[in-house]
């Protein structure tokens, strides 16, 4: 819920630095098995310039006891809802891997509702248009985990919590569930800009699928590379802060 100047956290929108006075709000939407306070350090160092909300999605942390969504455009519709009331600033959505397709979605969503995002930023995440045939969420508990410290996205002190690993992995496998059965059919362009950002070494994107985003934007595209894999984020976040604030700038009180 929004008032003229404040937003209220919810089950979904988590808000680590307010920053009320702020022109434009980043919605942070996180990768498979990853929770809104990934995002932490993005909203320390943008506020209190920019409104960063984080996406906390059910299944996991302080919603562990609800069930999680397997699907991304059952998800889409319902983080759209919690955004509509925050639309009284300028939106930039950000997604990560499986968020990436979960902010395209949700950018659809908004602008079939009359609020055009001023950009999107996709993270680590082919283009919605290019398909892989992927099965990690039919795998075993192991193999899942084996997939997770392929990948490193998960912090090396919770891959190493057992217990804790595993309270996770039913998140995680509902999450990788969304992300390999999702499939845009719909054909319709985002009049907001795409901003693609992704790992050089990523397995999980090529070239030519960070580039097709490119045919999902009436609008301005623009592609970033960066030295690193499917989370160069971790390393590169100066950066790709750095490209954000350029955009949120653009707007002026």
């Amino acid at each position: 819920m929004v008032s003229a100047n404040r937003v209220d956290e919810t089950l979904w929108i988590r808000r680590f630095h307010p920053a009320d006075s702020a022109t434009t709000r980043l919605v942070c939407l996180p990768h498979a098995g990853g929770s809104a306070p990934y995002f932490f350090p993005v909203s320390k160092a943008l506020a209190p310039e920019v409104d960063v909300v984080a996406v906390q999605y059910p299944g996991r942390q302080d919603r562990r006891q609800e069930k999680c969504i397997e699907s991304i455009p059952e998800l889409a519709d319902a983080v759209t809802a919690e955004l509509l009331p925050l639309t009284d600033k300028p939106l930039v959505l950000f997604g990560h891997s499986m968020g990436a397709s979960l902010a395209f979605e949700v950018g659809m969503r908004l602008e079939k509702a009359g609020t055009v995002p001023l950009a999107l930023f996709a993270s680590g995440r082919r283009a919605p248009s290019r398909y892989r045939e992927e099965n990690v969420h039919l795998r075993n508990d192991d193999e899942i985990i084996a997939e997770l410290k392929a990948l490193s996205g998960t912090r090396s002190e919770v891959l190493a919590d057992e217990e804790i690993l595993r309270m996770a992995l039913p998140a995680i496998r509902g999450d990788y569930k969304a992300a390999e059965t999702y499939r845009h059919t719909d054909g319709v362009r985002l009049a907001a800009p795409i901003h693609v950002h992704y790992g050089e070494d990523d397995p999980r994107v090529s070239l030519d699928e960070a580039r097709a985003w490119a045919d999902h934007t009436t609008g301005h595209f623009e592609l970033k590379t960066y030295p690193g894999g499917h989370f160069y984020l971790n390393e590169q976040a100066p950066r790709v802060i750095e490209a954000i604030a350029r955009v949120t700038s653009t707007v002026t009180s």
